[in-house]
C-alpha cells in the first residue's frame, strides 16, 4: 500500500533523527520492512509517551511507541528509537553476521536482516516456542535468516561479528563474548532486579589479554533475559546505576580482581 509506504518512510526518518544518526542503510532498512507483520493481528496495543492506547490501522504502527506481543508476560516489540541508537553504535555492515538473543515476533531481527544484506547472515534465537514460530513464519522472505526456538544465552551459538541481547541479563556472559571474532561487538542490557540499568556496547579486541572498549549506550529498562541473570550481580547493578557514573565506564574486563575504578564487577568480569 502507497500510503504505509510513505508513513515507513516518514517513521524511519524520525526514528533516526530521535537516535541521532544519519545512516542511510539504517533508515533505508526502518522505511523497507512493515512493522504490522511482525506484531500478529490487529487491533494492537501500544505504549508511549502519551500512555497506553489501541491502534487499528497499521499507519499508528510507525511511531516510536512499544507494541504489546505478550502482555501477560510483559513481551513487546521494543523501542524503535532505541534500536535504532544501538544499531548505529553498532555500525553493522554488509556481509557481517549476526547472533539475535530475543527475537520475539521477529521485527528488529528483519532490520538485522535488511542491514547485513542477503551476503550475511543473523541467528535469532527465542526461547517462546510461539514467538519463535511467528518469526520464523513472518522472516520466510529473508534466506540470510535462522530462526532457533530456544535460549540464546546457552552454548552452542554460531561466530558473530554482533551479538545483540533484547532482554536484561547481568552480565555479558561468556557465551557471548566467545563468539565474537576480534572486532566484533556485543550489544546487552545490563539491568538490575527491577528492570532498570543500561545498554552497554563492548568490542572484542584484537589482543585477547586486553581489556574490550566499552561504554553504556542508554539508560534502558527490560524484562529479564532467562539464563543470564544471577542474584549477587542483579544486587550490585542496582547500586553501581544508582550511585556511580555509568557514563564514565569505558572498559571491560575479563577474569583478574576488580581494579580502584570498578565500576561494577560480576562473576569473571568487571567494568572500568
Amino acid at each position: 500500500m502507497p500510503d504505509l509506504a510513505q508513513h515507513r518512510a516518514a517513521y524511519a526518518a524520525r526514528i533516526a533523527a530521535r537516535a541521532g544518526t544519519d545512516d542511510a542503510a539504517l533508515i533505508r532498512a526502518f522505511a523497507r520492512v512493515p512493522r504490522e507483520a511482525f506484531c500478529g493481528p490487529g487491533p494492537w496495543t501500544v505504549f508511549g509517551a502519551d500512555g497506553a492506547g489501541t491502534v487499528a490501522d497499521p499507519a499508528g504502527l510507525y511511531r516510536d511507541v512499544l507494541v504489546s506481543l505478550r502482555p501477560e508476560a510483559g513481551l513487546n516489540n521494543g523501542e524503535p528509537s532505541l534500536h535504532a541508537l544501538c544499531l548505529a553504535a553498532a555500525r553493522l555492515r554488509a556481509g557481517e553476521r549476526v547472533v539475535q538473543v530475543g527475537a520475539g515476533g521477529g521485527y528488529y531481527t528483519a532490520i538485522l536482516a535488511e542491514l547485513v544484506g542477503p551476503a550475511g547472515r543473523v541467528d535469532a534465537y527465542e526461547v517462546e516456542p510461539d514467538l519463535a514460530a511467528a518469526a520464523r513464519a513472518a522472516l520466510s522472505g529473508y534466506e540470510q535468516v535462522g530462526v532457533h526456538p530456544r535460549s540464546g544465552a546457552e552454548a552452542p551459538l554460531p561466530a558473530a561479528d554482533l551479538v545483540t541481547v533484547a532482554a536484561g541479563a547481568t552480565a555479558p556472559l561468556p557465551v557471548w563474548l566467545d563468539a565474537l571474532d576480534p572486532g566484533g561487538r556485543l550489544l546487552v542490557p545490563l539491568t538490575a532486579d527491577r528492570g532498570g540499568g543500561g545498554m552497554l556496547l563492548a568490542t572484542r579486541p584484537a589482543d585477547e589479554d586486553g581489556a574490550w572498549p566499552a561504554r553504556f549506550l542508554s539508560p534502558v529498562s527490560f524484562v529479564p533475559c532467562a539464563g543470564a541473570r544471577r542474584p549477587e550481580e542483579a544486587a550490585r547493578l542496582g547500586p553501581a546505576f544508582r550511585d556511580r557514573d555509568w557514563r564514565g565506564v569505558s572498559r571491560l574486563h575479563r577474569g583478574g580482581p576488580p581494579g580502584p575504578r570498578a565500576f561494577v564487577a560480576g562473576e569473571g568480569w568487571w567494568l572500568e
